[in-house]
């Protein structure tokens, strides 16, 4: 299917659309002291990087509902994101999710919101007590990865061959190599990502909330 607006702003989720990752607050409140060393064996290439995800969140032992009403809220989602998106889509873009970590709790925090509706693509999982948040591979996807499960830089490859422009967000480093691919004046960081651009002398735009990339967005398409 032909894009339905001429634009694309493909972002990131963890981190980007929210200010805290869900890795990072999971494993601060709810992580098994006992949980193995999952990056040690990724850092010595014994596995992939989505079995170490997968591996850590199998270890979350807070029951589903702490989750839900503590765990997530403390992600802290742009509350502007209804908005901000809406205006997006006024002026010709489509906003496309991009995620390594699980749609289970990205589907959960854009229904919240209303989001429901929002094209992601992500890797899927579901929650059990006392066996925590099962990651899976997304084999059926166009852009599956073994190693990610979803290869960001396939999904603005592709984007960039049907849209007239594209626009990359995130804040983490499977977001560089995607950032690297849209115009550095279509390009926006945060936290590592802003660092490790900043480093190789590459422009971006710095956000902080996600709401103000769309600000940008829109005072760029007003002001040409």
């Amino acid at each position: 299917m032909p894009p339905s607006r001429p634009r694309a702003l493909i972002t990131d989720f963890d981190g980007t659309m929210t200010l805290t990752d869900f890795y990072e607050v999971a494993v601060a409140r709810c992580l098994d002291p006992d949980t193995p060393d999952y990056w040690a064996s990724y850092a010595a290439g014994t596995i992939t990087h989505f079995d170490a995800m997968a591996g850590i969140y199998r270890h979350i032992r807070c029951p589903e509902t702490v989750v839900r009403e503590e765990v997530l809220p403390d992600m802290q989602i742009d509350p502007a994101l209804p908005e901000a998106i809406a205006r997006l889509h006024g002026i010709g873009w489509d906003v496309i999710v991009v995620s390594n970590g699980s749609l289970w709790y990205i589907d959960i925090l854009l229904a919240e919101l209303g989001l429901g509706d929002l094209p992601r693509h992500g890797n899927p999982g579901h929650f059990v007590d006392g066996q925590g948040l099962i990651l899976e591979l997304p084999t059926d996807s166009p852009f599956f990865s073994p190693q990610h499960g979803i290869d960001k830089s396939l999904i603005v490859q592709n984007a960039l061959q049907s849209y007239e422009r594209v626009a990359f967000a995130g804040n983490g480093p499977p977001d560089l190599k995607p950032a690297l691919l849209v115009p550095p004046e279509l390009r926006f960081a945060r936290t590592w990502l802003a660092s490790a651009l900043s480093e190789r002398g590459e422009s971006f735009h710095r956000y902080e909330r996600w709401s103000e990339i769309v600000k940008y967005l829109m005072e760029k398409e007003f002001s040409s």
